[in-house]
């Protein structure tokens, strides 16, 4: 029986772990390469990558330029946070998930966020803000710095029916970034979509994400008050 298609890193990342866990590919064993585990899976060798990336980032796997990948003799624990999909966020908490874009631009970025990226103060990005929602009230508010001259595919795509969130993370991979938390005073525009009272206090996720040395988005999530972040350990 031929090996089923997977079409998104998510799901190559499962059946790798399954693997694993059952020690068909036990402690210390070598994996086969990214090729045939993309003719294998019916994916992309991008996809298998990712998958890769992510379970050696968890100390699952160890991988070595030219020496191959194998599963780690002995696992060693990180603390990661992976970059959740909000509608699988939503749906997890049993709830129905809505999405509604609210404007899509090019335009010149604030200088804070062309110089958290990198990019030149006059250089356009693409702008997206939208809004999640969760049984039809505000989740949370995306506002997103796309750089598409690392992600040109994003040129094309209108985010009307799915989120800059999702989309990137399907499409546009990255190797590492960096995440704050904190507690902000919400202006008039947010607090209107969000439907709660300006100058409330918002729970915002600030994130930046790279795929080597070049930044590929900036995004700010702002949750209403009452919002908790979970996670696993």
């Amino acid at each position: 029986m031929s090996a089923p298609r997977l079409n998104n890193w998510q799901a190559v990342q499962d059946e790798v772990l399954r693997r694993i866990h059952a020690r068909e590919w036990p402690p210390g064993a070598l994996i086969p390469n990214e090729a045939d585990l993309a003719v294998e899976f019916g994916c992309s060798r991008a996809t298998v990558n990712r998958a890769l990336r992510a379970l050696a980032d968890s100390g699952l796997l160890d991988r070595r330029r030219k020496a191959g990948t194998r599963v780690a003799a002995q696992p060693v624990a990180k603390a990661t946070l992976d970059i959740a999909v909000i509608r699988h966020e939503v749906e997890g908490r049993g709830q129905a998930y809505g999405y509604q874009r609210l404007s899509r631009a090019e335009a010149v970025p604030p200088a804070a966020v062309s110089g958290a990226m990198g990019t030149a103060s006059d250089r356009p990005l693409l702008h997206i803000r939208a809004l999640h929602l969760a049984d039809g009230r505000p989740y949370a508010v995306e506002d997103r710095w796309i750089n598409t001259g690392v992600v040109p595919l994003a040129r094309a795509e209108g985010f009307e029916t799915v989120s800059a969130n999702e989309w990137l993370l399907e499409h546009a991979p990255y190797t590492h970034g960096d995440i704050a938390f904190s507690a902000v005073m919400l202006g008039a525009e947010d607090a209107g979509t969000l439907d709660v009272a300006p100058a409330e206090a918002a729970f915002a996720i600030d994130r930046l994400t790279r795929d080597g040395p070049a930044a590929v988005t900036k995004v700010r999530l702002l949750f209403p008050p009452g919002y908790q972040l979970r996670t696993t350990l």
